[in-house]
């Protein structure tokens, strides 16, 4: 019998998010002070800076009102979140999109544009999660193997469609981590991987482009003034940071050198400013966060809160990696941003929505004995 016992919030979680947002807010006044005096004229440098924290305050009001909402409620209605998924997916290459078409990926909504598809990782972790957790699949989960492929794929089709290798990279991982926990067989979780493999294949041959990304990957040096040139300052940006920084607000990758430098490469930045050191604690911080989810994981009262909470752990630690890894040049070069201190809406908005959810699971935990049991 489960022995679900009521517990307040897991605040070391919430600790951990909050401390990522607030070395956010910093970070982005130090990196986009230039950037905000262009695009004012010189009126002010907080110009980003105000925007995100409009941001922060919107995504606390998503956080509070996801952490209050019974996570059961998700349950009931996640068999209409594949569609949600699909629909999200498909919003950029519609014709009254931000930029309608191939390679489209924002939405206009007149007062301010946002991107679908970080709401649709959301709402495909909370249907795999409902759909792996029902009787009828979780007495043979192996079963599922065919319809999880032909999902999986057609979300992956649409993702290269926008030409968003990025979170098509995120999407993959959180599927394959939520799978996993539902016991998927390994002799299929091995076949799912040659799916992928052939993906990344398919990737290359529609879009050439991505084989000379690859190749600039493999050799930053060979074209750096074109393809490599992004790569190059990050690594310029790193480098000249040292062990302990330059100190804060001292970057020279900022003003203009770096591209993308207060959004997706706010970590080489960072690390130019305060140092490998100190830029290593971020990466600490993401791994007790992630120790928290997915202990909420280990002891959630019922299958589908074990399997959300393992897809929205995976998914923050799994965005961290990626950007953190595409600016240490051990990845390409993707457009993921880093989770709570990248600028940026959509992508803080939705996360703190998601992580409201694994808070709500956080109130309901079992002892570990009676997880046991049941698992």
């Amino acid at each position: 019998m489960k022995e679900i016992r009521k517990k307040r919030q897991d605040y070391l979680l919430s600790l951990g998010v909050f401390i990522l947002i607030a070395f956010g807010l910093i970070m982005i006044y130090s990196v986009s002070k230039y950037y905000s005096l262009q695009i004012t004229d010189g009126e002010t440098d907080k110009f980003y800076l105000k925007k995100q924290l409009n941001f922060v305050g919107i995504g606390l009001v998503a956080w509070i009102v996801f952490q209050q909402i019974d996570y059961r409620i998700w349950q009931k209605y996640s068999g209409y979140m594949l569609f949600a998924t699909v629909f999200l997916l498909l919003l950029p290459l519609l014709p009254f999109s931000e930029q309608s078409g191939v390679g489209a990926r924002w939405v206009d909504l007149g007062f301010t544009s946002f991107q679908p598809s970080e709401v649709a990782k959301l709402t495909l972790i909370i249907y795999l999660s409902g759909w792996l957790a029902s009787k009828k699949v979780s007495n043979d989960i192996n079963k599922a193997f065919v319809p999880l492929i032909v999902i999986i794929g057609s979300i992956a089709m649409l993702m290269l469609i926008q030409k968003d290798l990025g979170t098509l990279a995120a999407i993959v991982f959180i599927s394959a981590a939520i799978i996993t926990m539902a016991g998927l067989s390994g002799r299929l979780l091995s076949f799912g991987g040659v799916m992928g493999v052939f993906f990344v294949w398919l990737a290359i041959k529609i879009e050439p482009y991505r084989l000379q990304r690859l190749l600039t990957f493999l050799n930053p040096e060979n074209d750096s003034l074109a393809t490599g040139y992004h790569i190059r300052n990050a690594l310029i940006a790193i480098g000249s940071g040292g062990f302990l920084g330059l100190g804060f607000g001292q970057s020279r990758q900022k003003y203009l050198y770096l591209p993308e430098a207060h959004t997706d490469s706010i970590f080489a930045i960072t690390a130019e400013e305060l140092g490998f050191v100190r830029a290593a604690l971020i990466v600490l911080v993401f791994a007790f966060i992630a120790l928290r989810g997915y202990k909420i994981a280990k002891n959630a009262p019922d299958n589908f809160s074990m399997l959300v909470a393992t897809g929205i752990t995976t998914w923050l630690f799994s965005q961290m990696f990626i950007n953190i890894a595409a600016m240490l040049s051990l990845v390409p070069l993707t457009g993921v941003p880093l989770p709570f201190i990248s600028y940026g809406g959509s992508s803080l908005v939705i996360l703190l929505s998601a992580v409201g959810i694994l808070v709500n699971i956080s109130k309901s935990q079992q002892s570990d004995k009676t997880y046991r049991k049941l698992r």
